[in-house]
């Protein structure tokens, strides 16, 4: 009698705890009441070959210097995303940037081409380890504009927003290319 108890209680845990490990739903942040939610947010950074455990954090602009100094308290700081909104036009600019913890991937996400060879340049004088991520319309850029680009130590990847994924015009850049199709 105790054995079957026993099985029954043990059968009914297994089965309670392979319905409770189903597929979990996505964390959701809340909205706040009368908020519509928002697409367009900041990027969530997802990257697959990172298996470190750590922090990120993300600004929409370049940080002072005394906020990037502040990262350093920071516990298991792994990245510091930065999604600006027009390209940096010279080093002076970025200088804040060097305060970047030394553990720590400063990732940067920029719309467009460098607007002038200047502002390309900039980030090669950086001394701390960036990835540059741009998000680029579908028009092919001049040729100078590209060469910029090749020129960049730190650009990882173009991404090209487009209907039509081509690398016409693109031919020349030698960074990984990627598209993005927008779909409403």
């Amino acid at each position: 009698m105790k054995m079957t108890r026993l099985a029954l209680v043990f059968a009914a845990g297994v089965i309670a705890g392979c319905m409770a490990g189903g597929t979990p739903s996505p964390a959701q942040a809340p909205v706040p009441a009368g908020a519509a939610p928002s697409h367009l947010g900041v990027p969530l950074l997802l990257d697959r070959a990172d298996f470190r455990l750590g922090a990120t954090v993300q600004f929409p602009r370049i940080p002072s210097a005394d906020e990037m100094y502040e990262l350093h308290n920071i516990s298991g700081l792994a990245h510091v995303l930065l999604t600006l909104p027009a390209w940096p036009r010279t080093y002076d600019e970025l200088a804040p940037l060097q305060q970047t913890p030394p553990l720590a991937d400063l990732i940067v996400v920029l719309p467009g081409f460098p607007p002038t060879r200047e502002a390309a340049d900039a980030w090669n004088l950086l001394e701390v380890r960036a990835r540059l991520i741009l998000v680029v319309p579908s028009t092919p850029p001049p040729t100078t504009a590209i060469n910029d680009l090749n020129a960049m130590r730190s650009l990882e990847r173009v991404i090209v927003d487009t209907d039509q994924p081509s690398r016409s015009g693109f031919e020349l850049l030698q960074r990984p290319l990627s598209f993005r199709v927008l779909r409403n």
